[in-house]
């Protein structure tokens, strides 16, 4: 039965980054309020939400005392223990529910679920010791790829195996009893399907998204990606099916490896907004964080159309290594949005915000987005 959570009803989130702080301006937007969780203070989400509660996410009765102040609790990133989204569903509707966290938080857990549904995805051995990563690494065949079994984004917890020899530095430095060893795709390209479904079943999708990265973290999206439409096809097919498998109610991304051989592979789930998805706060008629707060609060799924082609860059702190980055440079770009997360130190690698460019052709929104970051840097004009 769905249950309607009509504007003015609170809505609490567990985590406090930028994912949240945009799921928070959607929500406000609509007319409802936002109580965030974690154990930080003068958070991105917790400066645009009505109420800021610093807590650890282990400290249960303080999750169960926040959920009591709350309608419905959803999450904006998934490393959040589980016990703590069991604690709040006791008491209030959580979307996406407990499982589905369970699930996805766990790369094995997450591959099996893959592979038992019919996912395609690439091949993979769990690894509890290092006798098992090297009786496991003939039958997966090197390269590949040895990633922690949980807790692991942007890259982290993950080593490239390419001789025999890398096996056992690679698992000291991972430092991890619970590992997944899996098979080296040499992918043409990574792609990603940002998708929701509602608590009636109904299910919406964005254009299948390009994304390159750099240093293992998202560097730019193109949206909607310029691939055989055969293949954006498959990709929204498979993204569906997942989310009617897992019975997500809310929004999930699905990354794909698509190999030199045309074929689609599943890398990694994530169920909640996405970077890739940002562009679609000022691309699409209804945003990916919208989209999450109409599933959540048991509202009919807004329009994904996606107005005009669109490029998103990310900011990282490296960025601020020379100063201040030159903002009205950037803004200087009429097409360009400014998206800053309000986060207050900016250190390497860490993501500050982003520009999402709007084009006549995703390879138009490409230019100006990189023109536009790279003017951030540009201090030649200024002496």
């Amino acid at each position: 039965m769905t249950r309607v959570l009509p504007p003015g009803s609170v809505i609490g989130v567990l985590g406090s980054g930028q994912l949240g702080r945009m799921f928070a301006i959607a929500a406000r937007r609509m007319g409802y309020r936002v109580h965030t969780l974690s154990p930080d203070e003068d958070t991105p989400t917790g400066q645009v939400s009505d109420v800021e509660v610093r807590a650890s996410y282990e400290d249960l009765d303080a999750v169960r005392a926040f959920a009591s102040r709350v309608h419905a609790v959803t999450f904006e990133f998934e490393n959040v223990p589980a016990a703590s989204i069991e604690a709040c569903a006791a008491l209030v509707p959580v979307h996406p529910r407990a499982e589905v966290l369970h699930t996805t938080q766990h790369r094995l857990r997450e591959k099996t679920f893959l592979s038992k549904n019919g996912f395609p995805c690439a091949a993979f051995r769990h690894v509890r010791s290092l006798d098992e990563l090297a009786a496991a690494a003939p039958e997966i065949g090197l390269p590949a790829v040895l990633k922690t079994a949980g807790f692991g984004y942007d890259g982290k917890g993950q080593r490239l195996l390419k001789r025999a020899e890398d096996l056992e530095p690679a698992w000291r430095s991972l430092g991890s009893a619970d590992a997944v060893l899996e098979q080296f795709i040499d992918f043409e390209c990574e792609l990603s399907v940002v998708a929701a479904r509602d608590q009636q079943g109904r299910f919406g999708h964005y254009p299948v998204c390009l994304n390159t990265h750099a240093r293992h973290i998202l560097d730019v999206t193109l949206a909607p990606a310029p691939v055989d439409p055969r293949t954006a096809e498959r990709a929204v097919e498979v993204t569906r099916g997942i989310l009617e498998a897992l019975d997500v109610v809310g929004v999930l991304c699905v990354e794909f490896f698509l190999g030199r051989d045309g074929k689609l592979l599943v890398n990694e789930l994530a169920p909640r907004p996405h970077n890739s998805g940002h562009y679609t706060f000022d691309a699409c008629i209804t945003s990916q964080f919208e989209q999450q707060l109409r599933a959540v609060c048991g509202l009919p799924l807004g329009s994904t159309e996606q107005m005009r082609p669109a490029a998103m860059a990310n900011l990282l702190g490296d960025l601020w290594a020379g100063g201040e980055p030159l903002w009205h440079r950037a803004a200087a770009f009429p097409d360009v949005k400014l998206h800053l997360y309000g986060k207050l130190e900016a250190r390497p690698g860490r993501k500050m915000g982003h520009l999402t460019a709007l084009a006549q052709s995703v390879e138009q929104a490409r230019e100006r987005v990189l023109a536009a970051r790279a003017s951030l840097t540009d201090r030649s004009a200024e002496s």
